[in-house]
């Protein structure tokens, strides 16, 4: 159910409000340009700075959007186990197929308290969850033994695996199975991941080139490793460059080069400095995404 260019969704503001207009339009061009799913409210999307009312209001929009074409996987993680429950009960009653959670960040639990946390929001909501695992943001590092043992749970169903790490895509294979659903969390490495066992890709790329993006998976699964990599290649500057600053503060940047929504982020994220802007643009036209 969940493969190829799955979108990690940026969240538009408006004079420091949600820019529903510009989500919406957001979220259908997406579909249209041939993304395999979406992620409303991830940490590209600046959860850690919406509100709750907020937080439920986008997802509720990208579902009502989306209407069904493509599958939606809503974040609701939080270092709070109770916070992230309460968000997954809401995801689960607005429609979304899935739940993005990210292990707690800043708490730095032990590996027993991040299987303790899973199961907590996995034992409270009946709906498939997927382990966000991203060491470089969060610190701590789920372990394959951690992942393996949650992943006999019930609504367990897979990883963004944002390590960078590609060999651990067959290390989780190894030790889950096939049916353990691995995406990887890094656009830069995600051949390789793909290689390794993955089967898609929650991309930040994908917010300014989802065409090119859900091209590369296509060519990727149909076994037109040429293609694939020829697109690989030709993304890869920015790939590398939407990272100059704090995601997402580039690629909201490059969305408002496409008239798609402000470049602004909340605080304490701050506009891009000029050589970043340089960067992104530079970055855009070399890809072919700028005339």
């Amino acid at each position: 159910m969940f493969h190829g260019s799955i979108c990690a969704l940026i969240t538009p503001f408006d004079k420091g409000k949600v820019d529903e207009n510009s989500y919406e339009k957001f979220v259908n061009w997406q579909i249209e340009q041939g993304t395999d799913g979406l992620v409303p409210c991830g940490t590209t999307g600046e959860s850690p700075t919406l509100s709750h009312s907020e937080h439920k209001r986008v997802v509720e929009m990208c579902i009502s959007v989306s209407n069904g074409r493509v599958p939606v996987i809503a974040g609701t993680g939080s270092n709070s186990t109770d916070e992230a429950v309460m968000l997954t009960e809401h995801a689960k009653k607005a429609g979304a197929d899935a739940a993005l959670v990210v292990t707690p960040y800043y708490n730095k639990p032990t590996q027993e308290g991040l299987y303790l946390h899973y199961k907590a929001i996995n034992d409270a909501v009946d709906l498939p969850i997927i382990i966000y695992n991203i060491p470089g943001r969060s610190i701590i590092d789920m372990s394959v033994e951690t992942m393996a043992r949650l992943a006999k749970l019930s609504n367990i169903a897979g990883v963004k695996d944002a390590t960078n790490d590609v060999g651990r895509a067959t290390l989780q294979k190894n030790a889950i199975g096939m049916d353990f659903i691995q995406l990887s969390g890094e656009d830069g490495t995600q051949i390789g991941f793909l290689a390794q066992g993955g089967v898609g890709c929650i991309s930040v790329t994908a917010n300014i080139a989802p065409k090119e993006m859900s091209e590369f998976h296509k060519a990727w699964r149909r076994g037109d490793l040429d293609g694939a990599q020829a697109l690989n290649e030709r993304l890869m500057p920015l790939h590398t460059n939407l990272f100059c600053e704090s995601n997402p503060g580039p690629v909201k940047y490059g969305a408002s080069l496409l008239g798609k929504c402000s470049a602004d982020t909340r605080l304490p994220l701050g506009p891009l400095s000029d050589s970043s802007k340089q960067i992104i643009e530079e970055s855009m036209r070399s890809a072919g995404l700028l005339n």
